[in-house]
Order: C-alpha cells, then structure tokens, then sequence
C-alpha cells in the first residue's frame, strides 16, 4: 500500500477550534519546522498568542535581520595572505573554522533566517574543498544568508556567479573556445527546473555558450575576483526556450524565467513543501503555492507566510513526519530542553557531522544531502543515539555536575511536587515526541527506565516527587532511553 498524506487541503490561514485546537503539539511542530525548536517557556507563551501571529513574525524576525558582520578576510585574495606556506596554510584553515563557527552560531540563534540559509546550502551546492577559498566561502554563504526569503530570481542570479559555484561547476572553463555545459545542466536540472522538465539538451549547449566569459580566474592568485572577459565571450546567435538573440549571463536568467516560470515555481514550491511540510507531497497545495511565487515575481516571502500560517500546515498528519540531519536533528534538541547557547557544543555539533556525511560547506555532491530517511542507516544511528547523552553530559559538566535544566523542564511540563512518575514519564515523551509512543507497553519500559533504582515504595508512599534529589538523572536516563527509539529522529 501507497503511503497517502491525509492531511487537509486548506492553505487559509489557521482558525483554531474546538475540533482543531492550538496546544503543544502544534506549537512545537511550528518552531521545529522554521527555527530548529523552541524550548518551554517559548511553547507556553505561543500557546496565549494567536498561531498566524507568531508564524507571521517568525516569518518577519528572519526578513529584518541584519546580515552578519563580515569578517576582516571577506574579500581576501592570496596577495593578502603571509607568503611563508605553513602560515599562510594555518591562516586559511583558521579562517575556514572560524566562518564555520559563526555559521552554526547563527543557525542556532537566529530563527528562520539561518534556518533558510542553511536549507538554500543543500539546493546551491558547491563544495569547499574543490575551491578552498576563505573569502569564496565566506561571499557565497553571504548570497545564502540575504536572499533566503527574497526574491528567487535574484538569488538564481547572484548565486550563479559566486566564484564558488564558477569553480565548482567549471564555469571558470566555459569559454568560446571550449565550451563547458555543467554550469547551464545543473541552472536547470537542480536549481530551478528538475530533472528532464522544460529543458533539452540543444536548450544546455546554447545556454552554455551564453554562460561563457567568466573567466578572469589567475590559478596562481587564488581568492581573486573571477572578472568577465569579454573576448571569451560566444557572441553568436543562441537559441534557448525558443528566444533567439546574441544572449549573455543576464539574459540566460531572464528568459529562464520569463518562459519557464511555472515549472520553476512548481519545482521550487515541491521541494519547500517535501522538506517542511511533509515528504508525500500534496499536489494541490503545491500547485496553489506555485501560483503564489508567480504572483509575487518569485518573491519567497509571501509563499512561506501562505504556507506557514495555512490550515493545511498545522495539520496534525504533518507533526512529526520528517527526519531530519544530523545537525539539524542535535540543535533542535539544543532548544527542546532549553539549554544555553554554548559555542563549544554548537561549534562540536556542527563538526561532528564531517564523519557521517553532513559536512559543513561540503554537502555529497551537486545535488546535496539526499535528507530524510537517507540520514539513517547502521552507522548514524548509534551516533544520533549517543551525541544525545554526550550534549547532557557536556551541560551536567558546565554547570557544576548536575542536571538541573532537566529538572526544570519537568517541573514545567508538569509540577514542582509531581509526585506520580507515570505522568512525569508521559508529559515528557509527549513534549520530546508530539506523536507518542504506539504500544502500552513502550510506555511502561520507558518508566522502568525513568524508576531507576529508586524504591517502589518511595513512589507508593508519595515520598518521591520532581524535588527528589535524583530526579534530574532520572530525566537524564528516560531521555537516554528515549534517543534510541524510531520516533525520536522524527521532528
């Protein structure tokens, strides 16, 4: 049988009732989704506030944030780096780790914007080991950060012309004299239209051509500009999506689309929904939210307020239905508990990844992390598991050895004199896992993990409550417990 999604087909915006309320379960699906979890405290305010409202102001927090500062080495070339080899190397390598660092900085900390950017880094992929270029690096991550809820358009335009993509996709050997048709194959078949969808083979080649000229690239001065060289230019007549003309760069993106505008708002608004929404696309809502890009010039802003505050969006089929990577999976529990924004671990969650293939600058290959269901085989479950422990214990370290926030997560979800552990047990599986657990009997293993070796009788006579001196370990252990099991790498 064919997995269906049955969620409602409504993208009006949300009305909660009596038969569809606001609660938990949605608020926490709203802040997972677009800024990788709120803790607590966060839930509960939402929950006083209208849905719309806060999707809506997520929405405009990530607009009007500032980019980040740039770094001193933004626009760096060689000539600026020390000429002795094993510095400058060192100073490269610095500079990687630092931009890296800061990334992940912002990923945690500022909501939907960096949450874009990073998502917009597995669909304009490039590679930094084929270029190895601090400020390339840092200029192409400064395109993903300020078009990541702009105009689309724009983004497919300055991203093309990034030296990191010209090098990745050898748009720097695309000349005249020797065309090379990766560039044009990849504008098409990853970054706007798909796979064999509005485009041929003769469409490639002269797009191809049109795409020649960026090629001012000095192999001996890395880091330098990639200017346009106009004599490397093909300025013949091409043919593409049945426009004829002596057409260049700016042209090639214009008619793109101008001519092939509704598959790419199809393509872009299928992709947006399989990785937020829910990986069994719903073909109505996608084609109503690729009306909405056209509409709105390709403008991203108005599709994420359609579909982040609609009906169909806070539907309870979409909560918890997709798994996603690893630093992805390890921040958001960051923001579960409520735990600090501690460098060390964000910049250790972001680099533990290199191992099991989500390195930083560095997805697969052109077209990215495969995602979902790909992050989990033999060898990245045991990770997942265990990161999990490590990050509490990182905390129970930093915070004079103990496991307080952990305390205090159950009390909120429940009461400072909580004295039954089966309903301190489930509150805490309902609010790590909004869909529960399917049997009785994984709820009654998963309290024998949370009793621990606390007596029976403790918990009988009503001696033991969320004040007990050991409780936080329990919590510790319960959520230990809890990373082990299929329902916990869904988000």
């Amino acid at each position: 049988m064919p997995t269906l999604n049955c969620a409602n087909d409504i993208l009006e915006a949300y009305i909660p009732n009596a038969q569809n309320p606001w609660n938990q379960k949605k608020a926490l699906h709203l802040y997972r989704r677009l800024t990788l979890g709120g803790d607590i405290d966060m839930v509960n305010n939402a929950l006083a506030s209208n849905p719309v409202d806060i999707a809506n102001s997520i929405i405009s927090d990530a607009i009007d944030l500032p980019l980040t500062t740039e770094p001193e080495w933004a626009y760096w070339s060689f000539e600026d780096y020390d000429p002795d080899e094993d510095i400058r190397s060192q100073q490269i390598i610095d500079q990687i780790l630092q931009w890296g660092r800061q990334w992940m900085i912002d990923l945690k900390s500022n909501g939907l914007r960096d949450r874009m950017s990073w998502y917009w880094h597995n669909h304009f992929v490039t590679r930094l080991e084929t270029y190895i270029c601090p400020s390339w690096m840092y200029q192409y991550h400064k395109i993903l950060q300020q078009y990541a809820l702009g105009n689309f358009r724009e983004f497919t335009r300055e991203m093309c012309k990034t030296p990191a993509m010209l090098l990745f996709l050898n748009g720097v050997q695309n000349t005249q004299f020797d065309p090379n048709e990766n560039l044009a194959r990849e504008l098409y078949e990853l970054f706007t239209l798909g796979v064999d969808n509005g485009y041929t083979q003769d469409d490639i080649v002269d797009t191809a051509r049109a795409l020649t000229g960026w090629n001012g690239f000095d192999g001996n001065n890395l880091c330098s500009d990639i200017p346009f060289i106009a004599a490397l230019h093909d300025t013949g007549t091409k043919t593409i999506f049945g426009q004829t003309g002596n057409w260049g760069y700016d042209d090639v993106i214009d008619i793109l689309f101008t001519q092939r505008g509704p598959q790419i708002a199809r393509h872009i608004c299928s992709k947006l929904y399989r990785d937020f929404v829910n990986p069994i696309e719903k073909p109505e809502i996608v084609e109503a939210l690729a009306q909405v890009m056209i509409d709105n010039d390709f403008e991203l802003e108005p599709v994420f307020r359609q579909l982040f505050t609609s009906s169909h969006f806070f539907d309870e089929a979409h909560i918890s239905t997709i798994i996603p990577g690893h630093i992805e999976h390890f921040m958001t529990f960051l923001g579960d508990i409520g735990y600090e924004n501690e460098e060390e671990i964000i910049f250790a969650i972001g680099f533990s990844g290199d191992e099991y293939d989500q390195r930083i600058f560095n997805p697969t290959d052109v077209s990215g992390w495969p995602g979902n269901r790909d992050w989990i085989n033999s060898s990245t479950l045991p990770f997942r598991w265990q990161a999990i422990s490590d990050i509490m214990a990182y905390y129970f370290g930093i915070q004079g050895n103990t496991f307080e926030p952990l305390r205090d997560l159950g009390i909120k979800l429940t009461d400072a004199l909580e004295d039954d552990p089966e309903n301190v047990v489930r509150k805490i599986i309902d609010y790590l896992l909004p869909n529960g657990l399917q049997f009785d009997l994984e709820y009654e293993e998963a309290l024998t993990v949370f009793k621990a070796e606390v007596p029976q009788n403790y918990f009988d006579s009503g001696q033991w409550n969320m004040q007990w001196e050991y409780a936080p370990v329990q919590i510790f252990l319960l959520i230990t417990h809890l990373a082990t099991l299929p329902e916990f790498q869904l988000r």
